[in-house]
């Protein structure tokens, strides 16, 4: 099978080797196409960087500002810091093209163990209690029209909240 150059290859193996038509021998790795449309790093920018914390906030800010102005600067200056970050990300995925994020760019800058520190905190600590925060976000919004002006029963919000990410994770397992 003729190699094509990686320009017009369909895909790469892992050491970047093209292969052409997406059909190589069983001994070279994991195959994929090296492309992410305008569309896709938008998602990623506004998953990653905005998230859901959107959702969660809204309420303090408005309680903690004093007045809507306020609130709206408050807003402004969180869009401004949230594209900082974006931009920080775009330069760090332009200089450093490999795949892994986070874990690849503390690898570059800082070396293996604190790449494979920040890698097990993220596992652990950092995703596991963001997607809590969401669910619990997600289920107080979610049952708040059921008991009107009282809040929803600590149980009741907690129980949506692990059903929420029970149905999503079985919902993402069945995908891959």
């Amino acid at each position: 099978m003729a190699k094509k150059t990686p320009e017009k290859a369909d895909y790469l193996d892992i050491s970047g080797d093209a292969i052409a038509d997406g059909k190589a021998d069983s001994s070279s790795g994991v195959k994929m196409k090296k492309e992410l449309s305008m569309m896709d790093g938008v998602a990623i920018i506004v998953g990653v960087i905005i998230g859901s914390g959107i959702f969660v906030s809204p309420k303090g800010v408005l309680m903690f500002s004093g007045s809507v102005g306020q609130a709206i600067i408050v807003w402004i200056m969180s869009g401004v810091l949230s594209m900082i970050g974006a931009l920080c990300y775009a330069e760090l995925g332009t200089m450093i093209p490999k795949s892994g994020g986070d874990y690849a760019y503390i690898m570059e800058a800082f070396g293996p163990l604190p790449a494979f520190l920040y890698l097990w905190i993220a596992l652990f600590i950092l995703v596991p209690t963001g997607n809590a925060i969401t669910a619990i976000t997600f289920a107080q919004y979610i049952l708040q029209p059921v008991w009107g002006d009282c809040p929803a029963p600590y149980e009741a919000v907690r129980l949506l909240a692990a059903a929420t990410t029970c149905i999503l994770t079985v919902c993402r397992r069945l995908s891959v």
